[in-house]
């Protein structure tokens, strides 16, 4: 996929240079602020510190603490004041630091942010974004590298997002900020400073939209935000062995781009996904679901899950153990009984 420059409101493009996840937010984040001064920033050490993964740095600078400024400690008053903002035209974009401390905010998100429009049939929107740090691979203890994804897409009424590059990161946040319903926009921590060669400002497939990130024609990898990177490994392995493996990037996994997907399955006929999280009741026994239901005469074999096992997230020592691998991809595929 290329990205592409457009006239968001903002200064023109710049010359390609290399961008990392974490500045092409930052990035959205300033852009989104200076077209529209409705848009405000807060959460836990986002102000001078710039965040924990300095997403925010600079910005409290450029914009006043009028626009953006340190919360206190207190997940769910940090959404519950958000809503009230987004009820009276503000649109805010609140930071939940790490994975797990989203949690306290979980009955206001569930209750309220999710539930406000179809309560209202229609008559108030809640444009606001919740930014969540996600996933692990940092080294990081079970509180901060969770995989909570599956706990927001059971929930109807959020947009659940997540890029797993630097243009997509720019795009899509753009896009969530933008939006009159409430996203869930969640970012994959160890993706942070993955780099690419933008021209800010960009705009890739709508936010809405899987996209196929490697063709091929034996097997479709279905990924998001920091799998991606494992299942293009994987793909580039699976080559040298012969394997014509496709590579489809979900990024909306709330709502869930069936057409997408689905295409790409009949074209090859086999289908894995995988994701970090824990397996069972994880966010691929939907996408597996899914697939097989309305692919079922297409499909050679059952839809793989190849994900984190079944136990709280491990310490830094054992989450080498406990991610998905390239070689636990292809591990998995050779167990399906191929036609020669």
């Amino acid at each position: 996929m290329t990205a592409t420059t457009t006239e968001h409101e903002t200064s023109a493009a710049s010359a390609p240079t290399q961008v990392t996840m974490a500045g092409a937010l930052n990035a959205a984040l300033r852009d989104a602020m200076a077209a529209d001064d409705r848009v405000v920033v807060y959460g836990e050490d986002v102000g001078p510190l710039g965040g924990v993964f300095r997403v925010t740095d600079g910005l409290q600078a450029q914009f006043g603490e009028d626009r953006i400024w340190d919360s206190p400690l207190a997940e769910s008053g940090i959404v519950g004041t958000a809503i009230g903002m987004a009820m009276y035209g503000m649109r805010p974009v609140v930071e939940m630091q790490f994975d797990a401390f989203s949690y306290p905010a979980f009955e206001q998100m569930v209750s309220h942010v999710a539930k406000m429009r179809n309560r209202t049939k229609g008559r108030m929107t809640l444009p606001m974004v919740v930014r969540i740090p996600c996933a692990g691979a940092i080294g990081g203890v079970e509180h901060h590298s969770d995989s909570s994804e599956a706990y927001w897409t059971a929930t109807p009424g959020l947009t659940v997002v997540m890029p797993s590059n630097p243009a997509d990161a720019y795009s899509m946040l753009r896009e969530a900020i933008d939006s009159d319903d409430p996203v869930v926009f969640m970012e994959p921590k160890s993706r942070y400073w993955s780099k690419a060669p933008l021209a800010l400002p960009v705009t890739t497939a709508p936010m809405d939209r899987a996209v196929v990130v490697r063709e091929g024609t034996d097997v479709t990898l279905l990924a998001y935000g920091p799998t991606v990177r494992t299942a293009l490994e994987a793909a580039d392995a699976g080559a040298a062995e012969g394997l014509s493996i496709e590579v489809v990037d979900l990024r909306s996994l709330s709502p869930f781009d069936d057409e997408t997907v689905g295409a790409s399955v009949r074209k090859t006929s086999r289908a894995a996904v995988i994701h970090e999280a824990a397996q069972f009741g994880g966010y691929g026994a939907e996408v597996a679901a899914r697939v097989t239901e309305r692919n079922f005469h297409h499909l050679a074999a059952p839809v793989l899950r190849i994900t984190g096992f079944d136990i709280p997230y491990p310490s830094p020592k054992l989450e080498e153990y406990y991610l998905p691998t390239p070689d636990r991809i292809l591990a998995a595929l050779d167990t399906w009984e191929w036609d020669d």
